[in-house]
């Protein structure tokens, strides 16, 4: 498990152009998703869950759309993995929980020697970070909500050159927003 590189928690609650947590309908989801719940982790684990569940992941659905806020993603209802990370930070952030995005960089199996960029994010709660893949399950790939042992899509493989980015941003990294803009999966931060 990697090391995180955090500010203070305080700092991962706002708003952002892409991370939209005070949108009308961002704030009625996470009304909805936190209803009930009797604290911080149970409110994560649910939007967790509704995330990685309800919004299809975009390479794995075939979907040739490139969502990139998070209420563009709640309104196509799908989103590649960064974009869901945009959306989940922003149903926390609505609810209160501090979360920020963190990356890896994963060998591309499209492009010999090439590497691909994977989002994810990372949740204060418990005391802590603890960082979660709201991707989306499929054969093979199994990402869970959890706060000791991180069960993420894939863990990196140092020795192919992978790499787990530590640091917590508190705003998508400017190199994600640019290549989802293009219509590109990212490569780069």
């Amino acid at each position: 498990m990697v090391e995180l590189i955090a500010r203070p928690p305080g700092e991962y609650l706002d708003a952002d152009d892409i991370v939209e947590s005070s949108t009308p309908e961002v704030v009625a989801l996470a009304a909805r998703l936190g209803a009930g719940a009797v604290d911080d982790e149970t409110f994560a684990r649910t939007a967790f869950a509704w995330v990685r569940d309800e919004i299809a992941h975009a390479g794995d659905a075939g979907d040739p759309r490139f969502a990139v806020t998070a209420t563009e993603v709640l309104a196509d209802g799908v989103g590649w993995c960064y974009a869901k990370a945009h959306l989940l930070a922003a149903l926390l952030r609505a609810g209160g929980v501090p979360i920020g995005l963190c990356y890896q960089r994963l060998v591309d199996d499209d492009t010999p020697g090439g590497f691909v960029l994977h989002g994810l994010v990372a949740v204060h709660v418990d005391g802590g970070w603890h960082r979660q893949d709201p991707r989306g399950n499929r054969p093979g790939v199994a990402a869970e909500f959890t706060l000791g042992e991180e069960r993420l899509a894939w863990p990196v493989d140092p020795a192919l050159g992978e790499i787990d980015h530590p640091e917590v941003y508190v705003a998508p990294a400017p190199g994600v927003v640019a290549a989802l803009r293009r219509g590109e999966v990212a490569t780069a931060l």
